[in-house]
């Protein structure tokens, strides 16, 4: 354990270089006008990134299944200063829904710049219980959709040197207990853009895609689920869709929020041995 101090130690004073090192290059001038497709946007982060690109003049289609909440959060984003608003209420349990939602968002905005990836099925936080239906659901949801959305907007895309932006998680990162389908399902987001970022590059398509990790985020449900079983302090969600949305216009490859996420995963793969202990520690294993 010595070693693993000593590490970790060595982290720390690496990652407060390179903070005081870091120069901002977000310019919120660069969103002003920019088309952004923005799914899960009627609650949590999903609805805290529609009032920011709202209030750096962007232009947004908000989409999500509750249409009465999709009306409050346009309303407010007009408020706040955006330049155009529609909204489109649509489940992406359903394989027809997400071509259809990148069709009206290009022809309400006469094309995209972003896509941002946001949305999620309810799954349950609990051990695996067998229900292989809902894991199929749940993909169907959390990364079928996505796929399905960003082959519709590619093409628009392409056409705008944009960005897709991919809302994931640590537990696509790092497997974690009581998120057995969820973390399959960011898993495989990892895996697809990862290799969809590289094909991109070999075609020579100026399309950018950014990974948004993400760890424990204050949202009602988020806080809900994971009482009495994750030691962690929550994040804000004003700030982790900030984060995102930073990560998306700077166009880097992976955003992390909170920072340290990024340095947890690297210690992981220096690590190996260690892996198990470092993660058990935020994990209430008394209590399933």
């Amino acid at each position: 354990m010595k070693a693993v101090g000593k590490a970790l130690c060595a982290a720390g004073i690496v990652a407060g270089l390179l903070a005081f090192l870091w120069k901002d290059t977000f310019d919120p001038e660069s969103l002003s006008g920019a088309r952004v497709l923005l799914t899960g946007a009627s609650a949590g982060i999903g609805e805290q990134m529609a009032y920011h690109y709202a209030s750096f003049g962007a232009e947004i289609v908000l989409t999500a299944r509750r249409e009465a909440v999709l009306q409050r959060v346009m309303k407010k984003c007009l408020e706040l200063g955006a330049k155009k608003v529609f909204y489109i209420a649509a489940d992406m349990s359903s394989s027809s829904e997400p071509e259809k939602v990148v069709h009206f968002a290009v022809q309400k905005l006469g094309g995209l710049d972003f896509l941002v990836l946001n949305h999620i099925g309810m799954t349950p936080f609990q051990m695996w219980d067998g229900d292989v239906e809902h894991t199929r659901w749940l993909m169907q949801v959390n990364f079928f959709s996505y796929v399905a959305l960003a082959t519709a907007a590619l093409p628009t895309l392409e056409e705008n040197q944009g960005s897709l932006i991919v809302v994931s998680s640590l537990t696509g990162k790092i497997p974690t207990p009581f998120t057995t389908s969820y973390s399959a399902t960011k898993f495989a987001l990892d895996g697809f853009f990862g290799s969809l970022r590289h094909e991109l590059a070999m075609q020579k398509k100026n399309i950018f895609i950014t990974l948004c990790i993400l760890g424990l985020i204050d949202t009602e449900v988020a806080l809900e689920k994971t009482r009495g079983k994750v030691y962690l302090t929550a994040a804000p969600a004003a700030e982790a869709a900030l984060a995102i949305i930073r990560g998306g216009a700077t166009r880097v490859h992976e955003a992390f929020y909170p920072w340290w996420l990024q340095y947890m995963c690297r210690f992981r793969d220096w690590f190996p041995s260690h892996r198990d202990r470092v993660l058990q520690s935020y994990y209430n294993y008394s209590s399933p």
